[in-house]
């Protein structure tokens, strides 16, 4: 096998080419914000009309996110470009669809997605807006959905989700930790549901943009337990992000070997090689294959 294709595939599932380690949000009323999004060099760009919105604001933020998504396309080519609308069923959503989508888009980020149904009502209302082919981003948010991650995820318009911890946890009725100890278990419903459906999941916020160390622990945390990336709110987060997530010089190298021996073996009718003083069977390859799908189909 070819481990080097532009659709990368584990085991039976073939995942999208676009990983996104660095998502960074803007507000989209804020036009001198906008404007400074690809500075930073993020993977993707989020223009939101959902949280960071005041109501009374949001017709200003889906005319301005009109006027900007041209030309952020224009000076940011290599560079994702999303809008996150407000949750289906607001009185805001019709509007959002229907004066702020653009074919320019990457993609529209749907927040707070409960239910497979709920996801194939979207899918119709952006068929009924001519965007029926426009890829989704899913939030999942909310006890329902993560209740049901794995429906939604492997919806055909669905491409990628992303965790989203203050809402659910105040759906949940819990209390958010410094440790996560209370969105261990949706986290990893989520990685395992995104992993199932052969899509990306995007990890959670974090709210204080100064802290760092807590990014990184964080980051750290949602790779291991099969994250590609993480939501941003601050530009000084995207470096953080794109490095937590970047496999290093090290691992690539450890990755091309195993891939590179294992496959071989394999011709000779082997299912388990012994590399230095490490066994190496098929898990192991595609752990080597998650790697260099990191590394080289990045956005």
């Amino acid at each position: 096998m070819d481990f080097l294709t532009s659709d990368c595939v584990m085991g039976n599932l073939s995942f999208p080419e676009q990983v996104f380690k660095s998502l960074l949000f803007a507000p989209g009323n804020k036009v001198d914000i906008l404007s400074k999004l690809p500075r930073s060099s993020p993977d993707a760009s989020i223009i939101d009309l959902e949280d960071s919105v005041p109501t009374d604001e949001k017709t200003n933020a889906r005319e301005t996110a009109r006027a900007t998504i041209p030309e952020l396309k224009e000076n940011a080519t290599k560079m994702g470009l999303f809008v996150r609308v407000n949750a289906f069923g607001t009185k805001h959503f019709a509007e959002d669809l229907s004066i702020a989508i653009s074919d320019d888009l990457t993609g529209i980020i749907v927040p707070k997605i409960s239910s497979k149904e709920e996801a194939d009502q979207i899918s119709k209302s952006l068929s009924d807006f001519g965007f029926g082919n426009l890829p989704v981003m899913a939030g999942l948010e909310t006890v329902s959905g993560l209740i049901h991650a794995l429906e939604i995820a492997k919806h055909p318009q669905i491409k990628w989700c992303y965790f989203g911890a203050e809402d659910y946890v105040a759906d949940l009725g819990g209390v958010r930790r410094v440790d996560n100890r209370e969105v261990l278990l949706a986290r990893s419903q989520m990685s395992q549901a995104t992993r199932l459906g052969g899509i990306h999941a995007i990890d959670m916020v974090v709210s204080d943009f100064k802290d760092e160390r807590r990014f990184l622990e964080e980051a750290s945390e949602a790779r291991s337990l099969g994250f590609t990336g993480k939501l941003c709110i601050h530009p000084d987060q995207v470096s953080l992000a794109n490095k937590a997530f970047q496999p290093t010089e090290e691992e690539f190298a450890w990755a091309e070997e195993v891939i590179k021996e294992f496959e071989k073996a394999v011709k000779r009718g082997e299912a388990s090689i012994a590399i230095g003083s490490e066994m190496v069977d098929e898990p192991i390859y595609k752990r080597a294959q998650t790697i260099i799908r990191m590394c080289t189909n990045s956005a």
